[in-house]
């Protein structure tokens, strides 16, 4: 009920699970003879083609070893690189400069916006095994109605930092504690045109980086506390769908999942049960993030704002802060001569 997707089948200790995507199918499990059990009903019953270990699935790169897996989408950024023709240009260290903000109505308007539409749309798909790309994905797809030189010029440093890094990915390692914590942040009033605050967070299953998003919120927050719970509320949802999807992966989690915020007002929020002035146009978000606290899901804690990962997920940072967050989440690049 998870995910219509996903299929699992549990016969004492074994595990197997099914995933499906149209007409390519994934199957994993702790058990080697109910898997080929499982492959010898499928080949009976339709037309179908094992392809052994997986190594590539919907663009995706599999790579494993005895530390772990290893996930990228090299051969698709290449491909993506050799069609606009940036092959020889010049290495950007950052996806976006630091602080850079995009306006709808700076530059002329492109001529042919088509190729500025297909850029984004797949560097979209790239962001899959890429959230270092992410807030600057984000940003450039707001400008898909009318593209401009100056938003084509922002894609176009997107390949330059693709190009010096087409390889990475993310690595999950074998060694894990399985056990989910989360940090959510804001920048208020970032969008210079509506003043709308824009939501970042991440999900970590142990140290494995598993879900992430970056997006502009829906309505002007009054203040950075605001912004700031509206992110909480919106993590506190993804928090709850990955803890009952990984139920049916048979994946407990022992307590509640710590919830990394570095706003002390919005944790205070959380925690208060008295509805202040203040807080009343915030009336649903404080109740979807109580509702969690209360039910021992979430367990909200404060992080100092140097150590906030979700924030490579809110801003253009500077090159070393945004090495040391992708670092912290896990990216590698296994084809990296260093």
């Amino acid at each position: 009920m998870a995910d219509y997707s996903l299929f699992t089948k549990v016969n004492g200790d074994s595990f197997t699970g099914v995933l499906i995507y149209v007409d390519d199918i994934i199957i994993t499990g702790n058990n080697l003879e109910e898997m080929e059990h499982l492959i010898s009903f499928f080949l009976k019953q339709f037309h179908i083609k094992d392809l052994g270990d997986l190594k590539y699935f919907l663009g995706i790169e599999f790579s494993r070893s005895k530390k772990g897996l290893f996930l990228s989408q090299r051969k698709y950024a290449l491909d993506i690189l050799q069609d606009t023709g940036l092959t020889g240009a010049r290495l950007e260290k950052c996806p976006m400069e630091q602080n850079m903000k995009l306006q709808t109505i700076d530059g002329a308007i492109l001529n042919d916006p088509t190729r500025y539409r297909r850029l984004v749309g797949k560097l979209i798909y790239l962001t899959i095994t890429r959230p270092d790309i992410v807030f600057a994905v984000q940003n450039l797809s707001q400008f898909m109605h009318q593209p401009r030189k100056p938003h084509m010029e922002a894609a176009l440093r997107v390949l330059r930092f693709i190009k010096g890094t087409p390889g990475q990915g993310l690595f999950f390692p074998a060694i894990n504690n399985l056990e989910l914590k989360a940090y959510c942040d804001s920048d208020h009033a970032s969008c210079p045109t509506t003043r709308r605050s824009t939501t970042g967070y991440c999900v970590l299953l142990g140290y494995s980086l598993v879900s992430w998003k970056s997006k502009k919120q829906p309505i002007v927050a009054r203040s950075s506390t605001e912004a700031e719970y509206r992110a909480m509320a919106n993590i506190c949802l993804e928090i709850t769908w990955l803890r009952y999807i990984l139920q049916y992966l048979r994946v407990k989690q022992k307590g509640p999942t710590l919830l990394h915020c570095d706003n002390q007002v919005a944790l205070h929020i959380a925690a208060n049960p008295v509805y202040h002035e203040r807080t009343k146009h915030i009336e649903i978000d404080c109740h979807i993030v109580r509702e969690k606290l209360q039910a021992g899901e979430i367990s909200p804690i404060y992080i100092s704002s140097q150590d906030e990962l979700a924030d490579i997920f809110t801003k253009a940072l500077g090159r070393d802060s945004f090495n040391y967050l992708s670092h912290k989440l896990g990216l590698l690049n296994i084809h990296s001569s260093t």
